[in-house]
C-alpha cells in the first residue's frame, strides 16, 4: 500500500515538472479541425454554372449603362450644337435690332411717329404712316425672335444638364456593373484552376450531359411538335451571320468581330441583317414582340432564364447558335438546353 502511494506521488511530481518545464502557452495545443469534405464536381459544376450566370446579368446591366451613355452622349452633343446655333442667332437678333436703334438715333432721336406728325406732305404722311406700321411690326417681330430664342436656350441648357447627370449616374451604374462581372468571372475561374486537367474534362462532360438530358426532356415534352416556320428573308441572313461566328470565342460586353457575349452575337446578327434591335438581352426581352414556342422561326430569339440573362437564336431543328460563357466558344446547342422564359421576334 505505502509502495503504491509513493508510486502514485512519483508520477504526479514528473507531471507537474513536465508542466513547469513547458514553454507558457504551449502546455495545451489547439485541436486541429478536420479538413471540409471536397466537393463533387457535379457540385463544382452547378457552383460554377451560378457564378457564370451571375456574372452574365451584371453584363447585361454594364451593356445596358453603356449603351445608354453612348445616347446620352450624343445627346448632349446634339444639345450643344443647337445651343451654340441659337447663341449666334441671339447676337445676330441683338445687331440687328442695334442697327434699328442707330437709324431712329440718326433721324434726330424721334420716334417715326413724331417725325410723321411733322411732315406737310399727305403723300408722304400715308406712305410714312405705312412704313412706321412696317417698320413696328418688323420691331415686334424681332424682340419676339429675341425672347423666345433665349428662352429655348434655357431649356435646352436645362435639358442638357439633365442628360450629363443621367450620364453620370449610368457611369456609377457602368463601374458597379464591371466590377460585379470581374468578381464573379473571377471567382468561377478559380474553382476552374483548382481542378485537375482530367477533372476539367470531366467538368465539360458535366455540362453536355446536363444540356442533352434538359434538351431531351424539352423534345419529349412536344414543344416542337407543331414548330414548322420559315424564316424571313432577314430572318435567313442573321442566322448565316450568327453561325459564320461559331468558333469564336465569349467575351462579357464584346459585340464582334473577333469575339462576343451573347447578347453581343445576337444584336450584330440583326444588325448585319439589317434591323437593329437592343443591345441587351433584358432589352431584347422587353421590348421585342414574343411570339409562342410553336411559331417561332429561324432568326426568333430565344430568352433564357427568369431574370432574361441569356438569349440565343433559333436556327432550326430545334437549335440555337449561342454565346456561353467566359471559357466557352460561340456554338450550337439545343434550343431547351436551359430553361426557357420567352421567344420574341425582331422582324414582327
Amino acid at each position: 500500500m505505502n509502495r503504491r502511494r509513493r508510486a502514485a506521488a512519483a508520477i504526479t511530481v514528473v507531471c507537474a515538472l513536465t508542466l513547469l518545464a513547458s514553454p507558457a502557452g504551449s502546455a495545451f495545443a489547439a485541436p486541429v479541425p478536420p479538413a471540409p469534405p471536397k466537393k463533387s464536381l457535379e457540385e463544382v459544376r452547378k457552383e460554377i454554372d451560378t457564378l457564370y450566370r451571375q456574372a452574365g446579368a451584371a453584363t447585361d446591366a454594364y451593356n445596358l449603362a453603356e449603351d445608354q451613355a453612348e445616347k446620352q452622349s450624343a445627346e448632349i452633343v446634339r444639345l450643344a450644337k443647337v445651343i451654340a446655333a441659337g447663341q449666334t442667332r441671339i447676337e445676330d437678333l441683338k445687331k440687328r435690332a442695334g442697327a434699328t436703334a442707330r437709324a431712329q438715333y440718326r433721324g434726330g432721336g424721334l420716334p417715326p411717329e413724331a417725325q410723321l406728325v411733322l411732315t406737310d406732305d399727305p403723300q408722304l404722311f400715308l406712305d410714312g404712316a405705312l412704313r412706321v406700321q412696317e417698320a413696328q411690326k418688323a420691331t415686334k417681330d424681332l424682340l419676339g425672335q429675341l425672347n423666345g430664342t433665349q428662352a429655348d436656350l434655357k431649356v435646352y441648357a436645362a435639358d442638357a444638364s439633365a442628360q450629363w447627370k443621367k450620364l453620370e449616374a449610368n457611369r456609377v451604374k457602368k463601374e458597379k456593373a464591371k466590377k460585379e462581372v470581374e468578381t464573379r468571372i473571377s471567382a468561377a475561374e478559380k474553382l476552374e484552376a483548382e481542378l485537375e486537367a482530367e477533372e476539367r474534362e470531366r467538368l465539360l462532360a458535366l455540362e453536355q450531359q446536363e444540356q442533352y438530358r434538359a434538351q431531351s426532356a424539352w423534345l419529349d415534352s412536344g414543344a416542337m411538335k407543331d414548330v414548322k416556320g420559315s424564316a424571313s428573308e432577314q430572318g435567313v441572313r442573321a442566322v448565316k451571320f450568327a453561325t459564320a461566328q461559331i468558333g469564336k470565342p465569349y467575351v462579357w460586353g464584346a459585340e464582334g468581330p473577333g469575339s462576343y457575349d451573347c447578347s453581343g452575337l445576337t444584336s450584330q446578327a440583326w444588325l448585319a441583317a439589317g434591323h437593329g434591335i437592343p443591345r441587351t438581352s433584358q432589352e431584347q426581352s422587353r421590348l421585342l414582340p414574343a411570339v409562342e414556342i410553336k411559331d417561332m422561326r429561324p432568326g426568333d430569339l430565344i430568352i433564357y432564364f427568369a431574370d432574361a440573362s441569356h438569349v440565343g437564336m433559333y436556327i432550326g431543328d430545334g437549335a440555337i447558335v449561342h454565346a456561353p460563357r467566359p471559357g466557352r466558344n460561340v456554338t450550337i446547342a439545343g434550343a431547351g438546353s436551359m430553361p426557357i422564359l420567352k421567344v420574341v421576334r425582331p422582324d414582327k
